[in-house]
């Protein structure tokens, strides 16, 4: 009787060829792996910058530098110029209003002077003689028009009794012809009297007004000639600290130039210098803080110059409460100022890996914080300290913020921990 001789399922032949095709699938999977950047690197953790992402308050911070300086500053510029005939004071002294500072000597300003001088003298000298002869013509025209008014008088009376006695055909008509004539001729001739009179009055009183015009005019010139020679004696206009004085006897100073100026110290401000790219984002009423002795301080911005030079512009700044002790002008203060009110955002320290992704990826750790792998995420605004991440993080996360720059295009980072 024949047996039936089962045939084998998993042959020799068989199992090599499926182990020849598998290998082959490996070998074709991995070299797709690999060649198409999908790389891992082991590294050390302690070569790392491992941070966190928190949730927090988050505020536009730009660290800047200020220079403190006196509150108010007075310039002390060359109203006239001149010779320096005498210095009183030296460079740092504390003055009071109306000290003197130094005296220039300028001979042309005081020739003028006394050339203006002697012209108002002469104006004043000149309007009292037409004055007197105003006066004197003005009498004698008033003693004319008594005399006027007088033969008018007189012939007002006979005309009145001549036209009486010829109404009662006392006279002839030619005696009472006579008599109107000589009324008519003398009416005629106070009231050319008056006339001239009233106009001479007039003209007069116009003269003596342009007179006065032209002397008081005349006045204001001397006055201000007389300014400006008081002037090349520099006074103190306030209290206050002189500084940057360097003048010395005999050295000439032209009109505009600077002598030195009054430090008011009364107080401090601190002008700062930012960057021209904030420009737009400063204003009036931003704030900033600064560390003292120990201590915070907080500064608010009061004016803005919006000149750029060297690829920066300026601002002033004045304290906001207590100003500290021992604070000296010229001092440099390394402030943070603030672009932004404080919101509660997701934050990202800062670190050497945003050269590399320029912001747009990171290296965040697995949960078993073995391994680290490329996650895209969105970056907003930025601190001193911390980004402003939008999306692709949330808090909890551990994200390596330390260089990327040995690790190349790889894809995945095996952490080791020593």
């Amino acid at each position: 009787m024949d047996r039936k001789i089962e045939k084998k399922k998993w042959s020799t032949k068989r199992l090599l060829t499926i182990g020849g095709i598998t290998c082959l699938v490996l070998l074709i999977g991995g070299s797709i792996y690999f060649t198409s950047g999908k790389s891992k690197l082991s590294v050390d953790t302690e070569r790392l910058t491992i941070s966190t992402v928190t949730k927090g308050p988050f505020q536009v911070t730009v660290p800047v530098n200020g220079s403190v300086m006196p509150i108010t500053t007075i310039y002390l510029d060359a109203v006239e110029g001149g010779l320096v005939e005498a210095v009183y004071v030296e460079d740092g002294a504390n003055l009071k209003k109306g000290d003197k500072i130094l005296k220039l000597s300028n001979t042309d300003l005081e020739l003028n002077l006394a050339n203006q001088e002697t012209a108002v003298y002469a104006a004043q000298t000149q309007m009292q003689i037409s004055q007197n002869n105003a006066t004197s013509n003005t009498i004698n025209k008033l003693n004319q028009m008594a005399d006027v008014d007088n033969a008018f008088k007189e012939a007002e009376r006979v005309y009145k009794l001549d036209k009486h006695l010829f109404d009662q055909k006392a006279i002839g008509q030619q005696e009472y012809q006579a008599a109107v004539n000589a009324y008519e001729y003398q009416l005629n001739r106070k009231r050319l009297t008056q006339r001239i009179l009233k106009q001479d009055t007039a003209l007069v009183k116009q003269q003596n007004i342009q007179a006065q015009e032209q002397y008081a005019q005349m006045k204001n010139t001397l006055d201000l000639m007389r300014k400006k020679v008081s002037d090349l004696t520099v006074v103190a206009p306030r209290d206050g600290q002189l500084s940057s004085m360097d003048s010395e006897v005999g050295q000439n100073k032209n009109k505009g130039e600077r002598l030195g100026q009054i430090d008011v110290l009364t107080g401090y401000k601190v002008r700062v210098d930012i960057d021209e790219h904030y420009l737009p984002q400063v204003y009036n009423g931003l704030k900033g803080t600064f560390d003292f002795a120990g201590k915070t301080y907080t500064l608010v911005i009061k004016k803005v110059f919006p000149q750029i030079a060297n690829a920066k512009f300026q601002v002033d700044m004045q304290f906001v409460g207590e100003v500290p002790k021992g604070i000296r002008r010229g001092q440099t203060l390394q402030i943070l100022l603030a672009l932004s009110d404080a919101s509660q955002q997701v934050l990202l320290p800062k670190g050497g890996f945003i050269e590399k992704t320029g912001g747009n990826w990171v290296f965040k750790l697995s949960e078993d914080g073995k391994t680290a792998y490329k996650v895209d995420i969105q970056m907003g605004r930025q601190s001193s300290d911390n980004y402003e991440i939008l999306g692709g993080l949330k808090p909890g996360d551990k994200v390596i913020t330390s260089s990327y720059e040995t690790f190349g295009d790889i894809q995945e980072l095996i952490l080791n921990k020593n």
